[in-house]
C-alpha cells in the first residue's frame, strides 16, 4: 500500500518505512498527513474527498538536515554592482510509520461495471445524435436563396462646356424676357 501526501508545497509517493526529507517542520515526535491518494496492495484505489478526509499518513521526525548550499551571484556589466549571497535549505528527516485509510474502498472491478453503465447510458444519445443528423440531411435539391440584385449604380455625368462655344448669357429673375416671334 502506498500513499500520496503533500509536505511543504511538494507531494510525495509515501510507502509504510520509507524516510524522506520533508521542507522544515516546527513539531516534537509524530507528524500525520491527509493523504491525496491512496493505492492498495490489490490495487484499490481511493481518491475520494470524502474518504480520504478520514484517512492519515503519519509519521516521525527523526532528525533535521540542511540541503546542498546555493551560491546566488548578480552582477551587472560596466555598473561595478555586484552582490554575492548564499542559501541552505533547512530539512526534516520523517519517517512514515502508518498508513490508515479510514473510507470505503472502491476495487477495480467496481470501476469496470460502473464504465460499463457509463457506456450503455452514453449508447442512447449518440442514436439520438445520429437520428437528428439525418433529419437535418437534405430530402430534395435545394435551391440556393437568391440575392436581392443591387440597383445599377447611377453615374452623373459632368457637363463639359465646349471651349469653342460662347458662354450663355445669365438671365435674370428681374429682367423682362423678350418675346421671340
Amino acid at each position: 500500500m502506498y500513499a500520496i501526501i503533500r509536505a511543504g508545497g511538494k507531494q510525495a509517493k509515501v510507502h509504510e518505512g520509507d524516510e524522506l526529507d520533508v521542507e522544515r517542520i516546527k513539531g516534537t515526535d509524530k507528524v500525520s498527513y491527509t493523504p491525496l491518494l491512496i493505492v492498495g496492495d490489490d490495487g484499490t484505489v481511493i481518491s475520494d474527498k470524502d474518504a480520504l478526509g478520514k484517512a492519515t499518513v503519519t509519521a516521525e521526525i527523526l532528525g533535521a538536515s540542511a540541503g546542498p548550499k546555493i551560491d546566488i551571484f548578480k552582477y551587472k556589466n560596466k555598473t561595478g554592482y555586484r552582490r554575492r549571497q548564499g542559501h541552505r535549505q533547512k530539512y526534516t528527516k520523517i519517517k512514515v510509520t502508518t498508513i490508515k485509510a479510514g473510507g470505503t474502498k472502491k476495487s477495480a472491478a467496481s470501476k469496470k461495471t460502473e464504465k460499463k453503465s457509463d457506456e450503455v447510458k452514453a449508447a442512447p444519445k449518440v442514436e439520438k445524435k445520429a437520428k437528428v443528423a439525418e433529419d437535418k440531411a437534405p430530402t430534395a435539391e435545394k435551391k440556393p436563396k437568391a440575392k436581392p440584385k443591387a440597383k445599377p449604380r447611377v453615374e452623373k455625368k459632368a457637363e463639359v462646356a465646349d471651349a469653342t462655344a460662347p458662354k450663355a448669357e445669365k438671365k435674370s429673375k428681374d429682367a423682362p424676357q423678350a418675346e421671340e416671334e
